[in-house]
């Protein structure tokens, strides 16, 4: 992508979107946009990323309510314009090699050798912090965050999430994708799509985060 000139206003919503998806591994919403940046309506957002669009700085996925992509040479112009690009040592330079994980066997690891479909050299500007495995998606549950059926989800292994954070979580012998929500009367996985239930966690039943989202491949492209 050619070097893009952006209005300031443009560029405080592409930190936006930026530091979103670094904290909580999804993009904003436009209302969310909006709000933050003291828009009149979540519709003004929606122009301006349009408009960022346009320039090829991004990429939007109707439908859902957080269907934001930043390209991976925008992520790359960002680190450069704070001057992080130049400080990366030379091993951060080259491609990631991530497992890619297929459908999960009840009980096991997850990076089980029999889960493993194949690699995938991806990337590392990509992601807003490195990710250890690519987990291909199944079903819609979180259709309004953006991820679908059939996308690669770039985790980080961790044991530790903060509330709104999207996860991959053990509950039993299932390992799904939901976004976190911790209070006073428990844990709760959140689906982003309204056909689908919350997930109340007992404390009883057999819980663990298995890893953080850090960013999505969209299905459409191919490996």
């Amino acid at each position: 992508m050619e070097h893009t000139t952006l209005t300031p206003r443009q560029q405080q919503i592409l930190d936006l979107i930026q530091e979103a998806i670094s904290r909580t591994g999804a993009p904003p919403t436009r209302a969310e946009i909006a709000r933050t940046l003291g828009f009149r309506s979540a519709n003004a957002a929606e122009e301006h990323l349009k408009a960022l669009a346009r320039k090829g700085v991004l990429e939007l996925v109707s439908g859902t309510s957080r269907g934001i992509r930043l390209v991976s040479e925008t992520v790359r112009n960002i680190n450069a314009a704070r001057g992080t690009h130049f400080d990366l040592p030379m091993a951060a330079m080259q491609p990631l090699w991530l497992p890619l994980v297929g459908r999960v066997a009840a009980g096991s690891p997850i990076l089980a050798q029999e889960h493993i479909d194949q690699s995938f050299a991806v990337e590392s500007s990509m992601f807003a912090s490195k990710p250890d495995y690519l987990l291909r998606v199944r079903g819609m549950s979180m259709r309004d965050a953006g991820i679908l059926d059939g996308d690669l989800l770039a985790v980080q292994s961790t044991r530790e999430a903060r509330n709104g954070q999207i996860v991959v979580a053990r509950l039993g012998d299932e390992v799904t994708v939901k976004r976190l929500r911790k209070s006073a009367h428990g844990i709760e996985l959140l689906p982003e799509n309204p056909d689908y239930p919350i997930i109340q966690v007992g404390e009883e039943e057999n819980f663990a985060i298995e890893g953080l989202a850090v960013g999505l491949i969209r299905n459409a492209i191919q490996l």
